[in-house]
């Protein structure tokens, strides 16, 4: 019997290093296929200030890539970190407002980006008048988000140790003051993981940019004008089918976007805990 279940333990672990494995190899399969694809066409035209038929660049997308992630995060992650702070340490555990509030989350979360983006398009463009524009297209983009963000802190949050403000209170300090000086500090790492992965959500995102924000291919002059990502502009080049060098020179320039956002926001992290952990 023991010998039988030392068997079964090694097919496990065996079917477990195989699965992670074969995810690892595709995963580099289709990065290394996009760089030997896309490396290659990366020429200083694409860079160029002015967008035209003859270069393709890829710089006002960009440009307009970097405003609308910004605004977007600017947008929803204090909306989301309040509304989280407010379920972890203020509502009362268990009760019905907090589980409606999480269901709602967990269904918003789950809807396809395309309904975030017919939504933003009747809401923002047509009904408050913003039309195609940046704006537009940064709004829906932090409602999409929101959830993600709110969900992620609510469990950093609630992963502090219970002693941390245990300890707070003791010394005479209010729940404001310990959740602002020992709860919210303690879960920075946490609530950036929630952060990172929302960047990495909005940055590769086309359907709901498409109705919102437009296609336009010049870099927007204000929140007002319209203005394509790259994740759009990677799209609508690649659907023209003249221009596939160019699509696999700009999946390779998105690539490293996100490669680079999520390096420094890990990056961010690991110093704040260092920092945090000094601290303490």
């Amino acid at each position: 019997m023991s010998r039988l279940n030392d068997l079964f333990s090694l097919l496990l672990r065996g079917a477990v290093y195989l699965a992670a494995g074969l995810a690892l190899a595709v995963f580099g399969f289709i990065i290394l296929y996009i760089v030997l694809k896309g490396v290659p066409h990366l020429t200083p035209q694409l860079f160029s200030l002015q967008y035209n038929s003859e270069n393709l660049s890829l710089l006002p997308a960009l440009l307009n890539t970097l405003l609308i992630c910004a605004l977007a995060l600017l947008l929803a992650a204090p909306v989301g970190i309040g509304a989280a702070i407010y379920l972890a340490e203020y509502a009362r555990r268990g009760s019905r407002l907090v589980n409606w509030i999480g269901m709602a989350a967990e269904t918003l979360a789950g809807i396809p980006s395309i309904i975030y983006g017919l939504f933003g398009a009747l809401f923002f463009v047509k009904f408050l008048g913003l039309g195609l524009s940046v704006l537009a297209g940064a709004l829906t983009l932090s409602i999409m988000i929101l959830p993600l963000i709110m969900r992620t802190a609510e469990e950093a949050l609630r992963a502090v140790p219970d002693s941390y403000r245990e300890g707070c209170f003791g010394l005479g300090a209010g729940r404001l003051r310990t959740v602002l000086a020992v709860v919210l500090p303690s879960a920075v790492p946490g609530i950036l993981a929630g952060v990172i992965l929302a960047i990495g959500r909005i940055v590769g995102e086309s359907a709901a940019l498409i109705f919102t924000a437009g296609t336009v291919a010049d870099a927007a002059g204000s929140l007002l004008a319209s203005g394509r990502t790259l994740s759009v502009h990677l799209y609508v080049i690649s659907g023209e089918g003249l221009h596939i060098e160019q699509t696999y020179a700009t999946a390779v320039v998105l690539l490293l976007l996100v490669l680079f956002i999520n390096g420094l926001s890990g990056w961010t992290a690991r110093k704040l805990s260092q920092k945090l952990g000094g601290e303490k």
